[in-house]
């Protein structure tokens, strides 16, 4: 599964070509805070990449590895992810701190998304985005999510308040 956009390609996570900077960005305590961790060891990385490559297993899609077509390099990861007690199947998003600011995770979501709807055959995408994330929320709204609600935590990852944002796929009725 690869999906190309004028900048990027979407791939499979491949751990050989893909750890090292994964494991740079993990290990970025600004990369992190936002996602419900601290900042990981290289083992601790590399465990959060299996579950990754394991949701590929376990539900069929997952976190794509983003890699910018001009140079090979990696740039984040960005995908469809529905794990166990999340509140909806979800597009989510985290670039490498080498890679902010550069529309790199816009152009991705919205790939992303599109997968979801045309695809996957989803109705509705969520972005569940910690509070205090407001590139994110910036992002997500840029993207034509509205905000949901908010709820305070989300089981095994965070105690901290989330804000929920999504979007119904178009030509669909809302559920």
């Amino acid at each position: 599964m690869i999906i190309e956009t004028e900048r990027l390609i979407l791939r499979p996570i491949d751990a050989e070509r893909d750890f090292d900077e994964w494991a740079v960005s993990m290990a970025d305590e600004n990369t992190v805070r936002y996602l419900g961790t601290k900042a990981m060891s290289r083992a601790e990385a590399w465990r959060s990449m299996a579950a990754a490559v394991g949701h590929w297993t376990i539900r069929g899609y997952g976190f794509f590895s983003l890699e910018l077509k001009a140079t090979g390099e990696w740039v984040g990861r960005v995908g469809p992810w529905f794990p166990e007690g999340w509140p909806g199947p979800e597009v989510g998003w985290t670039n490498s701190p080498k890679h902010l600011r550069k529309g790199y995770a816009d152009e991705a979501a919205r790939a992303s998304i599109d997968f979801a709807f045309d695809t996957l055959g989803w109705e509705d995408v969520i972005h569940v985005i910690m509070e205090g994330n407001e590139p994110s929320m910036r992002l997500a709204e840029k993207l034509g999510s509205r905000f949901i609600r908010s709820q305070q935590g989300l089981p095994g990852v965070t105690d901290e308040k989330i804000n929920i944002f999504g979007q119904h796929k178009p030509h669909s009725k809302p559920q």
